[in-house]
């Protein structure tokens, strides 16, 4: 990324080598990074309008006919800068296995079933509050072959975009109480145990819909002291 934080934010990132996280051996930088200045089309476009984002975009179980499997869940937070003032206007895109843990992708090959009435994705724009919500099932673990007996603990990807390419930043959402957090190298690739805690979302009973899904809240933060980790800051 070449968003530019301050140096606190960039504390808590995870290193671009992890040594336990297998393939950041080989895409790591050898060398040292060249700067390099962005042009005109990265700083002024594309701009995200709300002409673009459908209100169905946002609820990823009403995408199909049918029902998908799995626990419906419902995940909302609030999009701030380092003072807790809101970001209106971001676009959120996510992006999940399903219930059983299996991506709509062909590098995806594990013998869990795919859900066709579930593709995984979704996109939202946060209000003049910085709210967003999405409604979604929990996705499952998965396999992930990076090391003897390795699972990825259930987790939901987020990028957000302000007004152009350039100001992109992409980080997971975990669940709380995940018996797979000591054994995850991609989790704890983030140094700071404060701040991979800003990574776990946090069960909402407010929320939460009787007789329909439970409620999980999902604050980001985008930069300072409690910013939230973000992949490849650099």
């Amino acid at each position: 990324m070449t968003m530019q934080y301050p140096r606190e934010s960039l504390a808590s990132e995870p290193q671009a080598l992890t040594p336990d996280y297998k393939s950041t051996i080989l895409r790591s930088p050898k060398r040292p990074l060249i700067g390099l200045d962005p042009t005109i089309s990265e700083l002024s476009g594309p701009v995200y309008g709300q002409e673009s984002v459908l209100p169905t975009d946002s609820d990823l179980t009403r995408q199909h006919s049918g029902e998908p499997l799995g626990e419906r869940i419902i995940v909302s937070g609030r999009v701030m800068d380092e003072d807790g003032r809101p970001l209106p206007n971001t676009l959120l895109e996510i992006w999940q296995a399903n219930a059983a843990g299996r991506y709509v992708h062909v590098r995806d090959q594990h013998p869990a079933p795919l859900d066709p009435n579930f593709s995984g994705a979704g996109r939202c724009l946060t209000d003049d509050a910085g709210r967003y919500t999405f409604t979604t099932v929990k996705p499952g673990a998965y396999p992930w072959k990076n090391h003897h007996n390795a699972w990825r603990p259930a987790h939901i990807h987020f990028s957000l975009f302000g007004p152009s390419f350039l100001t992109r930043v992409i980080t997971q959402m975990y669940f709380p109480g995940d018996p797979l957090f000591p054994f995850d190298p991609i989790f704890n690739s983030v140094s700071d145990e404060k701040a991979r805690q800003r990574m776990i979302s946090t069960f909402d009973f407010d929320t939460t819909e009787s007789e329909w899904a439970l409620g999980y809240r999902f604050d980001i933060v985008l930069r300072g002291r409690a910013a939230t980790p973000f992949e490849d800051s650099e």
